[in-house]
């Protein structure tokens, strides 16, 4: 009697927490328990998954080639500032492929000075060109090469998984799919188009000085409109002098809203790049406008200084992605590691700058491959239909096992409602997202949680002809059945542990409830049925057995 009162109280127990566990996942229930009890209990249960709440799915793919040339420009600005601090004059150092250098000098002389700083730049190869006395070709090495690409992947899926986190989407899925793809799903977003911009964002943060001498300024409209960039770039396109390139400033006109351009010369040279960056906060200005506090690191704090130091009344260009967000004359030298980025945005525009430039740049662009956007009806009609398909599957299960075993039929009907109640419990305390194949492996457990009732009540049925007893021929059921019913539960477990170790996704999904459903019901198969037999046997003296 102790044996069937010790496994009577952990079923009772495991139904207990597995409803205590299953409460947050019902919110109406939840939100009516009083506050103390809400701090003893789990604050977070099931999420729905993209098919069934709804939100984005997009695969997006990281231009590796883009992610080279930008590795090699970074070269090329270093290799200029070392060239001036050597005072080794040349005429030009420029990349002149995707991922080679040309440095151009006109005394043969410097050729010899200009070769000994290739030590400090190990990732390159000095390459030989015919009649080439007066200049050099640098390579970069081909593991580099692959390196570059390869990090490439990875960093865009750091930076992208950062940018979520602090956009606050709950369940992301952000993984890497082949060589050099990203799949991203975000259920239930309500901004699509602002959760997409937010993610493709390159968000390359680079300091450039206004080039004020050149005459081409005077000549070029103060404003235009903004989708004339294109026709101003490419009628100033002979007059601007190497070196240079021209940017454009977005601006609205406060009393109309009417949103225009600002074209600027630009020195290309880069004075300073965002990954210096160690913090960017929305902070609101003395007119009430919101601006961006930039926090540089101890290394770009002290860079800041001697950029704002040396250029002292000159205008500097705040540039993102290409694009100029403000253009203030220095007015001293700028010390403590603080610089503020202004423009003509919004709340939620200097919100989203400050995420992507504290979750940092993407090392590449990236190409938006697939784009779905599933609506939250769709959804909705998603968990109306699986819902249905468990009921009628659960209600023709529960009808076969009455009218075929009788009354321990019901008996296995009752392990096939624990079985449910532990499952969903289970999901619950581990928080997991519950998408539409995750319902598909709910209705696959409702099945096998029947199964092995039927592997023992057959059992019990050749005990019962042998001329048994009914209690010896329970006994001899369940243990006849046990290694049959562990045989086929571990060889499916072992599928469930594979598809969750190597599916992605909604696959995942699936193997997560097929696994929890098949460790369930082990238990509710060999505990829960067992327990009402022996106390059905306990109470009375049983003679016969509906089954």
């Amino acid at each position: 009697m102790k044996r069937v009162r010790g496994r009577l109280t952990l079923l009772v127990l495991v139904l207990v927490v597995s409803a205590i566990c299953f409460l947050p996942s019902y919110q109406p229930l939840y939100q009516a328990l009083p506050a103390w009890a809400k701090a003893v209990l789990p604050n977070k249960g099931i999420t729905l998954g993209l098919d069934l709440q709804g939100g984005i799915h997009m695969v997006m793919e990281v231009d590796e080639d883009r992610a080279v040339e930008i590795a090699v420009d970074r070269s090329v600005t270093s290799l200029q500032d070392q060239l001036v601090d050597k005072k080794i004059p040349v005429e030009s150092v420029k990349r002149t492929g995707p991922s080679s250098i040309t440095i151009q000098f006109q005394n043969a002389d410097l050729k010899a000075q200009v070769q000994k700083l290739i030590d400090d730049y190990p990732t390159f190869l000095e390459k030989d060109v015919a009649g080439s006395a007066n200049s050099l070709l640098w390579e970069l090495r081909d593991t580099e090469v692959k390196r570059i690409k390869d990090s490439a992947i990875n960093q865009a899926l750091e930076t992208i998984r950062n940018r979520i986190d602090q956009f606050g989407v709950a369940e992301p899925v952000v993984q890497r799919q082949g060589l050099k793809q990203i799949v991203v799903q975000l259920p239930g977003v309500k901004e699509p188009k602002r959760a997409k911009d937010l993610i493709k964002e390159t968000a390359l943060l680079e300091f450039k000085m206004l080039d004020e001498d050149n005459q081409i300024k005077l000549e070029m409209p103060a404003r235009i409109a903004k989708d004339k960039e294109a026709e101003i770039v490419q009628q100033f396109a002979s007059k601007v002098p190497e070196g240079d390139q021209i940017l454009f400033e977005r601006a609205v006109e406060k009393d109309t809203g009417h949103e225009y351009r600002i074209p600027y010369l630009v020195k290309k040279r880069v004075m300073l790049t965002g990954d210096v960056l160690s913090d960017a906060r929305v902070a609101i200005g003395q007119f009430n406008d919101p601006y961006v506090s930039i926090t540089f690191d101890s290394k770009g704090g002290q860079e800041f200084e001697r950029i704002t130091g040396d250029n002292v009344k000159k205008r500097m260009a705040v540039v993102l992605d290409n694009t100029i967000y403000s253009a203030p004359v220095i007015q001293e030298r700028i010390s403590g590691g603080r610089a503020q980025i202004t423009g003509t945005f919004s709340t939620q525009e200097a919100n989203d700058l400050a995420i992507v430039l504290r979750a940092g740049a993407l090392p590449a662009p990236l190409k938006i491959v697939q784009d779905l956007t599933v609506g939250p009806s769709l959804g909705q009609d998603s968990i109306d239909k699986g819902i249905k398909a468990t009921l009628i599957a659960g209600a023709m299960v529960v009808i076969f096992m009455i009218v075929y075993y009788r009354m321990s039929g019901l008996i296995a009907d009752f392990a096939l409602v624990l079985n449910l109640v532990c499952l969903m419990g289970a999901l619950s305390a581990l928080t997991a997202t519950l998408t539409l194949p995750g319902i598909a492996g709910i209705v696959l457990t409702i099945g096998m949680g029947v199964d092995s009732n039927v592997l023992i009540f057959e059992r019990i049925r050749e005990e019962l002809r042998g001329g048994k007893a009914v209690r010896s021929a329970i006994d001899g059921g369940y243990e006849k059945a046990l290694l049959t019913i562990v045989d086929s539960h571990v060889t499916t477990l072992i599928t469930g542990v594979v598809l969750f170790l190597f599916g992605t996704g909604p696959i995942k999904g699936f193997a997560v409830t097929l696994c929890l459903g098949i460790a369930i019901n082990l238990f509710t198969a060999l505990v829960g049925t067992k327990v009402i037999f022996d106390l059905l046997n306990q109470r009375q003296k049983v003679e016969t057995l509906s089954i």
